[in-house]
Parts: C-alpha cells; sequence; structure tokens
C-alpha cells in the first residue's frame, strides 16, 4: 500500500513565471518540503531570470534547473493552494476546479527594476527575502489567508 501524500499541493502563479514565482517555488521547495509540494507557473512563460537565478544562488538555493512553465501545463493536478505573486496574475488567474482555494500574496516585480547592476540586485534580494519570510510561514498562513478572502 503506497503512502498517503499529506504534503499540500501549491502552485505558485506569477504573470511569466521568471522571478518571483520561481523564486517562491525554490525557497518552498527548500525550506518546507517536507510539508508542502511546490510548483510555479505563469499565465505567460518569459524564461527564468537570471538575476533570480543569481540571488537564490547567494541564499544557498539553487533554481537553476527550474523552469519557466505555463499554468496550463498543469491543468489536470489538483492543487490545494494558487497563491498568485503579483497583481496581473490575480486578476487574470484561471478557474481552478475542486477543493483549490486560490489566495492573493503580492511581491513587487523585481524584473522591473533598472539603474546599475548592483541596484537590480539590490532589488532582487530584497524580494527574494520578501518571498522567503511568507514561505517560512507555510503552509499555516495559508488556511488563515483563505478564511478571510471568502
Amino acid at each position: 500500500m503506497e503512502p498517503v501524500n499529506t504534503r499540500r499541493k501549491i502552485l505558485f502563479l506569477c504573470t511569466g513565471n521568471s522571478a518571483r514565482s520561481q523564486m517562491a517555488e525554490g525557497w518552498a521547495r527548500h525550506l518546507k518540503g517536507d510539508v508542502v509540494e511546490p510548483y510555479s507557473a505563469g499565465i505567460e512563460a518569459h524564461g527564468l531570470n537570471p538575476y533570480a537565478v543569481k540571488v537564490m544562488r547567494e541564499a544557498g538555493v539553487d533554481i537553476s534547473g527550474q523552469r519557466s512553465k505555463l499554468v496550463k501545463e498543469f491543468e489536470d493536478v489538483e492543487f490545494d493552494y494558487v497563491v498568485t505573486v503579483c497583481g496581473h496574475a490575480n486578476e487574470s488567474c484561471p478557474y481552478f476546479p475542486g477543493k483549490t482555494r486560490v489566495v492573493h500574496v503580492g511581491f513587487e516585480d523585481p524584473a522591473r527594476a533598472s539603474g546599475t547592476e548592483e541596484e537590480i540586485m539590490a532589488v532582487f534580494r530584497r524580494v527574494r527575502d520578501e518571498i522567503r519570510a511568507f514561505v517560512e510561514t507555510l503552509p499555516g498562513a495559508l488556511y488563515s489567508l483563505a478564511r478571510s478572502g471568502e
């Protein structure tokens, strides 16, 4: 008899699946892999942002093997939660049937940062750390966020 998977399936969704949702998936796998089964996708697929890879590597998490995916690739997966990490994904979030709860937790888009290399990296590092702080609250925070969103 196979063991029952008690980990919560969470999809982190953003516009392009290039930075925020990728970092969230990486953090969730690294910090909470024993209690959540993380995925990430986008309304569009913009490719994995090299700055996201770089700042996550600085923090000891390798996301270089991840790839930018479209949400439609997961239409057969029954998620417990879909976490939209940007306003556009929240507004454009497709319908998820069944028990899936959609929760919005927005983060600034670091891919829109401009300036010197160091200024851009500073924005990516800040957003990375904000996403880590959120992921550290999983899965418990999702229960209260889903309830308050009803």
